[in-house]
């Protein structure tokens, strides 16, 4: 079993202890985001879990937790998403410097494969035009050569509450923002090909398959064959990816919608900015689960939607 931690939060950045603490447990506990009545104990024994898989905006709190996951023997990869988007667009993202020297450190601890970049989503807009993500794309490339050899993009998906967060920050920050067509998407994405091949970087896409131009692969941001090669061992998995589109392979994530406060406007998994940040500070690191319950939710939502 492959364990991702976490897609729908920030568990690197923000709930480190916790996760610490759970690994040292060999157990977490989780609610169904779907489902309440349902709850889940994922075992985190060695002996049941093939890898971690870490996505974070910010490692820099993670740091010493990685030791001590190395040093229980799991393999891991990190997906690490570096933007160097204006403040309109990530009001508490971590500066995009800091975070490329976290990624480099952790090519010369842990080997070049562990970490995988994320330049993800791709927002155009009055402060993000296509000329901006060409010079921005190719400055965070240089400085990551040699630090991955993959770099994962994709296109913002246009939800309604995207849609909601977008315009509201539009307003209040004085900018505008499209969803290109599938033309000049592709076009980017051509010249970000490009780019990432100057500095020994394949670059993939991820849940975009119309956009799988030639020199751009498909993404599997959980990818076993990553996690075997770095362990240098071969388990079962199959793939199984959580949504249309996608490549990955089979996991369970451990995360929680509606937790992560690092205020994306375009984030899919918060709708609501302020919520997210209450329930940031009501968590107990002690806990058996990462929140004991599912957020509070409008409406119905089918198992899947992100919208």
């Amino acid at each position: 079993m492959i364990v991702s931690a976490s897609y729908k939060t920030d568990i690197p950045a923000f709930y480190q202890r916790w996760f610490l603490n759970r690994l040292r447990a060999g157990y977490c506990k989780m609610v169904n985001p779907f489902n309440s009545g349902q709850r889940r104990t994922v075992s985190l024994a060695r002996s049941d879990v093939d890898g971690f898989v870490f996505w974070t905006k910010n490692l820099g709190p993670f740091l010493e937790v990685l030791p001590e996951v190395r040093r229980r023997g799991f393999p891991f990869v990190i997906q690490y998403s570096i933007n160097g988007y204006p403040r309109a667009l990530e009001s508490q993202v971590a500066d995009a410097k800091r975070s490329v020297e976290h990624m480099r450190f952790v090519a010369r601890e842990y080997g070049p494969r562990v970490a995988v970049w994320r330049y993800d989503p791709i927002i155009i807009s009055s402060l993000t035009p296509l000329d901006f993500h060409r010079r921005n794309f190719a400055a965070l490339a240089k400085e990551l050569a040699g630090a991955t050899d993959e770099v994962v993009v994709s296109f913002m998906q246009v939800y309604r509450k995207t849609r909601r967060n977008m315009n509201r920050s539009a307003a209040e920050n004085s900018f505008d923002w499209h969803d290109p067509g599938r033309e000049a998407k592709q076009a980017l994405v051509g010249d970000l090909v490009g780019v990432a091949s100057q500095y020994n970087i394949r670059l993939t896409v991820c849940t975009q398959p119309d956009l799988l131009i030639d020199g751009a692969g498909e993404a599997r941001c959980i990818d076993a064959r990553r996690l075997m090669d770095i362990s240098r061992q071969t388990f079962r998995a199959q793939l199984g990816g959580v949504r249309q589109g996608c490549g990955c392979f089979e996991s369970i994530d451990i995360g929680d919608y509606d937790t992560c406060p690092h205020g994306c406007m375009y984030c899919y998994a918060v709708r609501d900015r302020k919520a997210a940040l209450r329930r940031f500070l009501a968590h107990d690191p002690d806990g058996e689960y990462l929140f004991p319950m599912p957020p509070v939710r409008i409406g119905k939502i089918k198992q899947g939607s992100l919208s």
